[in-house]
């Protein structure tokens, strides 16, 4: 009923215009505007029908950005907020330089960081990262020419079309590093848990996007190598993981010599899900 009542609140005040929510709570007792009703009740349909409510309305919000999503990639997942705040945390300057201070060259200069998000979907990692790194230099990639197309808006909507590339490919094989930080949300979904997956899930978004082996790790165990061969000296990967995957990744990382495990940070429920590792210098 709580999710209901939440979904019934956002259709509505698409309906309308892309009311706030305050303008709706506001006018609750107002009558309902000419043709509300045929739009509302459409809108209803297709969630009935089980598509996201990010599908319908055309946007989610992360990372307090609004970000516009389609079909053609997933809807961004609280927890994925987590990696991009790992991130930050890692490349974000702690001397005082101010926010746009990037990593130091040999000399102690600041440089621009530069990052790459492998498997973007609808850029929202990159856009976030470019955003509050005012300095950094971002390539996003995906195998899907239709994501990048999402990705590209949303680079433009937010003012970041200039510090974004958006580059069409598998993995890091046709981007130009090396790269201060590599962060992925891959697909690791595994193959005997995709027909249980929820409605949302499992019928309306991108299968490719999802899939990840038989255990759900086929992508990170050819993510990890590769971003030990493009990352900096010292250089940050940081990737998400599922439900049961801790020690898989564990034992990925510890097979790739040129990389050293940091930390795995649990999301809100728990949850192993971020795998932070550091380039040996």
């Amino acid at each position: 009923p709580a999710e209901a009542a939440l979904d019934a609140d956002v259709l509505a005040r698409h309906a309308l215009g892309g009311w706030e929510r305050g303008q709706l709570l506001t006018r609750q007792h107002d009558g309902c505007p000419a043709g509300f009703a045929a739009v509302f009740e459409a809108l209803v349909a297709r969630r009935e029908r089980r598509e996201p409510t990010g599908y319908i309305i055309g946007h989610r919000e992360f990372w307090e950005l609004d970000i516009e999503v389609d079909a053609s990639v997933l809807v961004p997942r609280p927890e994925t907020e987590l990696l991009v705040e790992e991130a930050l945390s890692r490349l974000s300057p702690a001397d005082g330089r101010g926010p746009d201070a990037g990593p130091e060259d040999r000399t102690g200069a600041a440089r621009r960081p530069h990052i790459a998000d492998v498997g973007t979907g609808s850029g929202c990692i990159a856009i976030a990262l470019a955003r509050w790194l005012p300095a950094a230099v971002v390539t996003a990639i995906d195998a899907s020419e239709a994501a990048l197309a999402v990705a590209r808006r949303n680079a433009v909507r937010h003012d970041v079309a200039d510090r974004v590339r958006c580059l069409r490919g598998d993995l890091l094989e046709a981007a130009a590093g090396p790269f201060d930080a590599v962060v992925s949300n891959p697909p690791y979904v595994p193959a005997p848990d995709i027909p249980g997956l929820q409605p949302e899930v499992r019928d309306h978004e991108p299968h490719a996007a999802l899939a990840g082996g038989e255990d759900g790790l086929d992508l990170i165990r050819r993510l990890v190598p590769a971003a030990a061969a493009a990352l900096r000296p010292r250089g940050w990967l940081l990737f998400e993981f599922g439900f049961g995957q801790e020690r898989g990744v564990r034992e990925i990382i510890a097979a790739e010599p040129r990389l050293e495990l940091v930390e795995i940070r649990p999301d809100l429920a728990g949850i192993p899900r971020v795998l932070v590792a550091r380039h040996i210098e």
